[in-house]
C-alpha cells in the first residue's frame, strides 16, 4: 500500500510540476563578497551610532540564503568571463571565455530559455554592456577582450532591452553598431527622461548615458545627469512589462562597479556601490510587493575581489564612520590632481583635505612647488585613500579577486530552493528548470550574419 500511494504521490508531483515564476530578477553584484556586504551595513549603522545592523539592506532580508563557489574550469580563483558564464550558462568554462566551454563550444543562457519561452528580456550594468558579466548572458566568444566582435551577439540574442555603459570599441566601431541596431528595430535612448520619453512607442530598447560612456560614473562621483542603476531597473521593468504582459519577463542586473572600486582598494566607493545595487533591488521588491506569487529575485554575485577585511588590529574595533569624510572614488581623486600640473603643495595638500578627509603623507612646506605627474597622482590619492581605510580599520588582501565563497539571497516564487553550499553553475540550472518548456534548453540564439 505504502509503495502504490508513493507511486501515486510521485505522479501527482509529474503531472503538476512547480509554478514558473512569471517574473525573474537575476541580480549580480561584481566582486561582492560576504564582507562588502557587511561592511555597507556596520557602516550605516555606525553612521546611527550604533554597533551593529539596525538599518539592513534589503535583500539581507529576503528568506532565502546560500553561500556559492565561484572557481573557475581553469582556476581556483576565477576572472568575471568564466563566472559570467557559469551563473548564465550552467557551465563551468576557462578564465577570459564568454558563452563558451574550455574547448570553444558554445553555451547557452539562461535569458535565451526565457527568451524562447515567451518572455521578454532585459540585459543591464553600470559597466560597458559587453563587459564580462553582461555579455556572458548573450554572446559567444574565445576571449572577453574581443569588445567589437561580442558587442555584434547583442543584436543576434535580440533582447528586448540593454541598458548600461555604452559598447566598448572604437567610435566607428560603435556607430556601426547603434545603426544597425536602429535599424533591427532598437530605439536608442540617452538619460533616464529621454527613456520616458520614448519607451511607449518603442518597440526594443538601448538605454544609455547621456554623454558616450563605456561605464556609469561611481556613485560617490554621480551628478545629477548621470543615469543610476535604480533608474535602470525602473526602466527595465516598466519596458519588461510592457513588452510581454501574458509570459513575463527576465532582467539580469549587474552592480558592475563593485568590482572596480574593489580593485582599487577604495572602502567609501565599494560601500557606495552597494548602497546603489540595494537600491537597484528596491525598485525590484516594489515590484515583488505587487506580484508575490509569480516573482522570483535571485542576489548574488560572480566572485569577490580584494579580500576585503573588517578590522587588523589588534585593538578589536572598527571605526567605518570614518569613511563618511570622502567624497569622491580614487579615480577622481586621481583626476582632479592631475589638473593640477605647476602647482603648491597646500593646493595638492588642499584638494585631499576636501575630498578625502584627511592631510596627504609628506612633510612638505605649503609653498613648496610640485610638478604634477600621472604618477605623483596616483601616488598621492592611493596613499589618501589608503590611510583613510586604515583609520576606518580596514584592510584588503590584494587588489584582485578571491577564491572565497558569495553569498546569495532570495525571495518570492520558488525561492526556497537556493539554499545551503552550492556552486555557481546551480543557480541558473535551477532556473532552466523552472521553463514549462525543456525542448527550449539547447537552442542556439542564432547563426551570425
Amino acid at each position: 500500500m505504502k509503495k502504490i500511494l508513493g507511486t501515486l504521490l510521485l505522479l501527482l508531483v509529474v503531472a503538476t510540476g512547480f509554478a514558473k515564476p512569471k517574473y525573474i530578477f537575476y541580480f549580480i553584484g561584481d566582486g561582492m563578497g560576504p564582507s562588502h556586504v557587511l561592511a555597507t551595513e556596520l557602516y550605516l549603522g555606525e553612521l546611527q551610532g550604533v554597533i551593529g545592523r539596525p538599518q539592513k539592506l534589503v535583500f539581507t532580508q529576503f528568506p532565502e540564503s546560500a553561500f556559492v563557489t565561484t572557481f573557475s574550469a581553469s582556476n581556483g580563483v576565477t576572472d568575471s568571463a568564466a563566472s559570467g558564464t557559469a551563473l548564465s550558462t550552467g557551465s563551468k568554462t576557462s578564465n577570459g571565455r564568454i558563452g563558451v566551454d574550455a574547448d570553444g563550444n558554445n553555451l547557452y543562457s539562461v535569458a535565451l530559455n526565457a527568451k524562447n519561452s515567451g518572455m521578454a528580456v532585459g540585459i543591464a550594468t553600470t559597466v560597458c554592456i559587453n563587459h564580462a558579466t553582461p555579455s556572458a548572458f548573450y554572446a559567444h566568444n574565445t576571449s572577453r577582450h574581443n569588445y567589437n566582435d561580442i558587442a555584434q551577439w547583442m543584436l543576434e540574442a535580440d533582447y528586448d532591452f540593454y541598458a548600461g555603459g555604452d559598447a566598448k570599441c572604437t567610435s566607428e566601431q560603435r556607430n556601426d553598431l547603434y545603426g544597425r541596431a536602429e535599424k533591427q528595430g532598437y530605439t536608442i535612448v540617452r538619460g533616464y527622461d529621454e527613456y520616458k520619453a520614448k519607451a511607449q512607442k518603442a518597440d526594443k530598447m538601448m538605454l544609455y548615458q547621456k554623454r558616450v560612456a563605456e561605464e556609469i560614473p561611481y556613485t560617490i562621483d554621480r551628478t545629477a545627469d548621470d543615469l543610476t542603476l535604480a533608474q535602470i531597473t525602473k526602466a527595465g521593468i516598466d519596458f519588461l512589462s510592457k513588452k510581454s504582459k501574458k509570459e513575463g519577463f527576465f532582467m539580469m542586473v549587474e552592480g558592475g562597479k563593485i568590482d572596480y572600486a574593489s580593485h582599487s582598494d577604495d572602502a567609501a566607493t565599494m560601500i557606495n556601490e552597494v548602497l546603489d545595487f540595494n537600491a537597484a533591488i528596491a525598485e525590484a521588491f516594489e515590484f515583488y510587493k505587487k506580484h508575490k506569487d509569480e516573482t522570483l529575485i535571485i542576489v548574488t554575485a560572480d566572485h569577490e575581489t580584494g579580500g576585503i577585511v573588517l578590522g587588523y588590529t589588534g585593538e578589536y574595533k572598527l571605526n567605518l564612520k570614518a569613511l563618511s569624510s570622502q567624497k569622491v572614488s580614487v579615480d577622481k581623486l586621481t583626476a582632479m590632481l592631475k589638473e593640477l600640473k605647476e602647482t603648491t603643495w597646500g593646493n595638492v595638500a588642499s584638494i585631499v583635505k576636501e575630498n578625502i578627509g584627511i592631510e596627504p603623507r609628506g612633510n612638505h612646506k605649503s609653498d613648496e612647488e610640485v610638478t604634477m605627474t600621472s604618477d605623483l597622482a596616483y601616488k598621492i590619492a592611493n596613499e589618501a585613500i589608503y590611510d583613510l581605510d586604515r583609520k576606518a580599520l580596514i584592510s584588503w588582501a590584494s587588489g584582485n579577486h578571491s577564491g572565497t565563497f558569495v553569498p546569495l539571497f532570495a525571495i518570492g516564487e520558488e525561492a526556497d530552493r537556493f539554499n545551503g553550499v552550492i556552486d555557481n553553475t546551480d543557480i541558473p540550472l535551477i532556473i532552466k528548470s523552472l521553463f514549462v518548456d525543456e525542448k527550449l534548453k539547447g537552442r542556439f540564439c542564432g547563426k551570425r550574419k
